[in-house]
């Protein structure tokens, strides 16, 4: 019994769409008595996880990663993650550029559009397993988007962020100021609130 289990493992990555397993040869019986039989684990919608291999990572930032694979976290998501605010927001705050398509997830998503001619700066990747990474923005980033969009995610945590981000020891605010250029919304609350901080 467990021979034929392992079979239909064989060739299946850790994380995979219900899609890369047709193209795998997978069929939808197969699959289902995999997910059936415990051998894998629906984390999203049409999207599994080998249950024989160690967890890989957050099921919805894994499931963020493969539906939207632009989507960067961003925020007060990414400020969390850079240790630069306690806040823990109730949903994961993805950036994607405009004009691209929101999926329909299982996870708890804040879908947040920026510009296409920005997008891509300060943007990292984080992994999330040896085959899977997600967008991230760095702190300076995170900063100046919080004082970019501070009307909807309030000013605090942009002012907190920052105080953080300063008091690091190799922190260096002409940087910031530099990545701030391209963010003509930000700029000056951003300097205004340094001058006060430094």
């Amino acid at each position: 019994m467990s021979e034929p289990a392992e079979h239909g493992l064989t060739g299946l990555p850790p994380t995979f769409t219900y899609t890369e397993a047709r193209r795998l040869g997978v069929s939808d019986r197969r699959l289902y008595a995999l997910r059936d039989a415990g051998l894998l684990e629906l984390i999203g919608r049409g999207l599994y996880q080998r249950a024989d291999l160690p967890a890989e990572a957050d099921p919805d930032l894994l499931e963020i990663a493969v539906r939207a694979p632009l989507g960067t976290l961003c925020l007060t998501t990414a400020l969390a993650r850079h240790q630069l605010t306690d806040v823990i927001p109730a949903s994961i705050d993805i950036a994607i550029p405009r004009s691209h398509r929101r999926p329909r997830l299982r996870a708890p998503v804040t879908w947040h559009a920026f510009a296409l001619a920005t997008f891509n700066i300060g943007r990292d990747e984080l992994a999330l397993s040896e085959t899977t990474s997600i967008g991230i923005y760095n702190p300076q980033r995170c900063i100046i988007d919080a004082f970019r969009l501070r009307h909807t995610e309030g000013t605090e945590i942009a002012h907190e962020a920052l105080r953080r981000w300063l008091r690091r020891h190799n922190t260096q605010p002409a940087q910031l100021l530099t990545v701030a250029r391209s963010f003509p919304k930000a700029e000056p609350a951003l300097r205004a609130a340094m001058e006060i901080l430094l």
